[in-house]
């Protein structure tokens, strides 16, 4: 009988520190989902940034190649120029 006690008394002690484990792994469980929703939060942020300067990058390589191929025209005008000027003389 007294086996039996003590058995008994031990599991209770068992079952306790079990249950005591359980309850961390929870919190651990629950810090470290909050963790990730953080870190899912920042790469959204992140990535949202990123996406608005590849957008003004591409806004600002189309004025410039717009720039670059009016002065390209600009050249070839007055190069011609140039030469109809030069085949005169």
């Amino acid at each position: 009988m007294d086996k039996n006690i003590n058995l008994i008394g031990e599991l209770r002690v068992h079952i306790q520190e079990l249950e005591n484990k359980l309850a961390a792994l929870r919190v651990s469980r629950r810090v470290l989902m909050n963790l990730l929703d953080n870190v899912e939060k920042q790469k959204r942020d992140h990535l949202l940034i990123l996406e608005s300067q590849h957008e003004k990058l591409q806004k600002n390589n189309y004025h410039y190649a717009q720039t670059i191929m009016q002065q390209n025209s600009r050249i070839a005008k007055l190069e011609e120029k140039v030469k109809f000027f030069s085949d005169l003389t």
